[in-house]
C-alpha cells in the first residue's frame, strides 16, 4: 500500500514586469527635468542613479532596456525616487515561455529569490513587502510642511516596515530624516522629563550627523520643555536647512510612564500647532508609530493622536494573500489561501512564516493547519513567547483564557482589552474581543489554565 500523495504548492518562476512604451517615456522625461533642476543639466550616471533609487546597478540596466522582467516594486520604487507613481499603463506582463513553468523540485537559484526569515522590518527593496492601500496617503503627507502621520496596528502588522519606507521616499524627496525607537532608549531615562528631552534631542543630532550642542541651549530657568522647544528651533533645524521627518516607533513603551508621556506628546502636539504659524516649524514632519490605543488620559487638545493623518494598517486579505503567494512563486489557490487563514487569520506574520516555510519545503500546507501538531509545528516559537508574555502578566494572561473559553464576545477591562490587542492576541468589537485567530484558540485554550490569578 503506498501513501497517498500530498500536494504542495509548486513554485514557479517569475518573470515580472516590463515598461511600456508610456512608462518609459514618463521616466526619461522626469529623469530629464530631475538632471536639468538638479544635477546642472548633466546626465545621471548609472552609479547616480542608483544612489537616488537605492537600486543596484545591473537593476537599473534591465530596467532601462525593456527587455527583461523586474518586480513591479522595483519599478516603483524607481518611479518614487522621480516623484511619480507607477500606473497600470506604465507596465506590463510578458507572456509566459514554456521553459518558465514548473520548475524541478524548485532550486534554480538564479531564477528565484529567496524570502527572509519573517520577523521585523521587511528590507526596503523586498519583493515581499505588502502594500498598504494607505500608503500613496502617508507618502504625500509626509512632505507636507508641519504633517504628522499616526500608524497604529498591533506587533508585527507591519508599522516599522512602513515607516521605513516613508522615510527612504522622504528622502529622495529632500528631506533629512531620523527613524528612532524608544525601545533603544534604557529605562532610567524614562524616570523624569529633563534627562529623556535630552536624550531624544542627542539622539535625534546624532540621526542627523550634527554635534548636539546640549549645553549651550538647556537653561534650567526655561524648564526641560523651553529648553528643548529652543534646541531644535534655534539650533537644529536651521543647522540641518531642508525638511526633517522625524519617525517615532514604539511610542506606547511612554504609555508605562504617564507624566512623562503626557509632557512629552503635548510638546509634540505644541510643536504641530506651530507648523501652522511659523516657518521654522513647517521644516519638521512627524511619523508616530503605536501598537495600542492610547489609555492613558491626554488632554485632547495637548494630544497628538487626534490631529494629522491616521493610519490603521488591518489584517491582510485573500487578495492580499494570494499576490503574497505568488510572490513567493508558488502555484497557490483561492482553496489554499482559505486553509491558511482559517487557522491564522490575515496576520501578516503569520501568514509570511508559513509561505516562508512552504518555499523552503519544510511543511506542506496540510501538515501546517492540523491543529494537533501547531505547538511543534513552525508556529511553536511564536505561540511560546506569546504565552512567556502571559505568564510575566497573570492578570492579563487570566483575561485571555476567558477569550479563548467563550463561544461568544468577551467584554474585558479597557486596559487589558488594548494590551492584547498590542500582542495581536485579539480583535476588539468595542470592548468585546474574540480570539485573534483559530491558532491561539486551540493552542491556550488548555495552557492558559495553569497560569495562577494574582
Amino acid at each position: 500500500m503506498t501513501d497517498a500523495p500530498t500536494h504542495q504548492p509548486k513554485r514557479r518562476r517569475r518573470r515580472g514586469v516590463i515598461l511600456t512604451n508610456q512608462g518609459f517615456e514618463r521616466i526619461q522625461s522626469a529623469k530629464a527635468d530631475a538632471e536639468f533642476q538638479e544635477n546642472a543639466g548633466h546626465r545621471y550616471t548609472l552609479e547616480a542613479l542608483s544612489e537616488r533609487t537605492r537600486l543596484a546597478v545591473d537593476t537599473l540596466m534591465k530596467v532601462f532596456a525593456c527587455e527583461t522582467g523586474v518586480d513591479k516594486q522595483t519599478l516603483k520604487a524607481f518611479f518614487r525616487a522621480f516623484k511619480l507613481t507607477l500606473e497600470p499603463g506604465d507596465y506590463y506582463f510578458p507572456e509566459p515561455q514554456p521553459e518558465d513553468i514548473d520548475i524541478p523540485d524548485g532550486r534554480e537559484a538564479d531564477v528565484e529569490i529567496e524570502p527572509d526569515l519573517p520577523g521585523g522590518q521587511v528590507p526596503l527593496e523586498s519583493i515581499f513587502y505588502m502594500e498598504r492601500p494607505a500608503e500613496a496617503d502617508c507618502y504625500k503627507a509626509v512632505l507636507q510642511p508641519g504633517g504628522l502621520v499616526r500608524i497604529k496596528a498591533p506587533r508585527r502588522m507591519g508599522k516599522s516596515s512602513l515607516m521605513s519606507r516613508m522615510l527612504q521616499y522622504a528622502d529622495q524627496n529632500g528631506c533629512k530624516t531620523v527613524a528612532l525607537s524608544f525601545q533603544l532608549a534604557d529605562k532610567a531615562i524614562f524616570q523624569s522629563l529633563d534627562p529623556f528631552l535630552q536624550w531624544f534631542c542627542a539622539t535625534v543630532s546624532l540621526g542627523v550627523q550634527v554635534p548636539h550642542k546640549l549645553a549651550d541651549y538647556w537653561d534650567d530657568l526655561f524648564g526641560s520643555k523651553v529648553s528643548c522647544k529652543i534646541y531644535f528651533e534655534q539650533y537644529l533645524l536651521p543647522q540641518i536647512g531642508q525638511p526633517l521627518v522625524l519617525g517615532l516607533d514604539d511610542v506606547d513603551r511612554l504609555f508605562e510612564y504617564p507624566d512623562l508621556a503626557d509632557e512629552f506628546f503635548g510638546l509634540l502636539r505644541a510643536w504641530h500647532e506651530e507648523a501652522k504659524n511659523r516657518h521654522i516649524w513647517k521644516q519638521l514632519r512627524l511619523v508616530v508609530a503605536h501598537s495600542t490605543e492610547v489609555y492613558i488620559p491626554l488632554n485632547v487638545n495637548q494630544s497628538p493622536f487626534n490631529v494629522g493623518l491616521p493610519v490603521e494598517l488591518t489584517a491582510f486579505s485573500p487578495e492580499q494573500v494570494q499576490v503574497l503567494a505568488q510572490r513567493h512563486g508558488l502555484t497557490w489557490n483561492e482553496e489554499n489561501t482559505t486553509q491558511l487563514m482559517q487557522l491564522v487569520g490575515g496576520s501578516p506574520y503569520l501568514i509570511q512564516l508559513a509561505l516562508y516555510h512552504l518555499w523552503h519545503q519544510d511543511v506542506t500546507l496540510e501538515q501546517l493547519v492540523q491543529t494537533e501538531a501547531i505547538a511543534t509545528g513552525i508556529y511553536g516559537d511564536h505561540l511560546r513567547r506569546q504565552l512567556w508574555n502571559l505568564q510575566q502578566q497573570p492578570e492579563l494572561g487570566s483575561a485571555f483564557s476567558k477569550v479563548v473559553a467563550a463561544p461568544t464576545p468577551v467584554e474585558l477591562g479597557l486596559v487589558q482589552a488594548f494590551q492584547l490587542q498590542s500582542l495581536g492576541l485579539v480583535q476588539l468589537q468595542g470592548n468585546q474581543a474574540v480570539p485573534g485567530c483559530e491558532l491561539y484558540t486551540h493552542y491556550f485554550r488548555d495552557r492558559l489554565k495553569e497560569i495562577p490569578t494574582a
